[in-house]
């Protein structure tokens, strides 16, 4: 938490969220403790600080895998599945997004404004009114297509999103576990710069 608060403050990224949190305290210039009590208060805040930053291709996961090197041979093969899963959760965290707000969807979108831009191209400015009908037969067909495409997208972004909330609870236990049994600290794992994080 504590680097999504220093980001919100101070990453031009997040004005968006920063501006919310400004609005919900009434200050100009909230800190990091307002900030805190702000996201938990108002956990919308926190998901458009995830979606934010997922959108720009950079990541909520803000661990680093763990060096099995330095472990003692009893705690490896759970560090070795921490790190399948945190491979695994960067990923697949694409689809944490809505996906009425994912760029698949604006796609989906824009392909099809363009087939309709060059439906109404073929049949006015080519003047080929004789096959009108072929051509709007082949926009509706276009229709269809990303109707199916959007669907089964959707299906997609539904079934890793379980999967991704699955394996995270699942990874969360396993670091619990191993820092439990004296292998790591998680504090250690927590990645502070940006630069590992993208």
């Amino acid at each position: 938490m504590k680097r999504v608060i220093h980001e919100i403050q101070n990453v031009g990224l997040y004005d968006l969220v920063l501006q919310d949190i400004q609005r919900v305290t009434g200050k100009e210039k909230p800190d990091a403790e307002e900030i805190e009590a702000v996201l938990k208060k108002e956990p919308q805040l926190l998901r458009d600080y995830m979606q934010t930053t997922v959108e720009y291709n950079l990541s909520n996961i803000h661990l680093r895998d763990i060096e099995p090197d330095h472990l003692d041979a009893s705690c490896r093969p759970k560090a070795a599945q921490i790190n399948k899963n945190l491979a695994t959760l960067r990923e697949i965290e694409k689809y944490t997004l809505d996906f009425e707000q994912s760029s698949t969807l604006v796609l989906i979108f824009s392909v099809e404004f363009f087939v309709l831009f060059s439906v109404q191209y073929f049949i006015v400015l080519m003047d080929l009114k004789a096959y009108q009908w072929y051509i709007y037969s082949l926009f509706a067909a276009s229709i269809l297509l990303a109707w199916w495409y959007a669907n089964r997208q959707r299906k997609k972004y539904t079934l890793n999103n379980k999967r991704y909330e699955k394996i995270y609870k699942e990874t969360l236990k396993l670091i619990a576990e191993l820092e439990k049994e004296g292998c790591i600290r998680k504090e250690d794992l927590y990645i502070d710069e940006s630069d590992e994080h993208i």
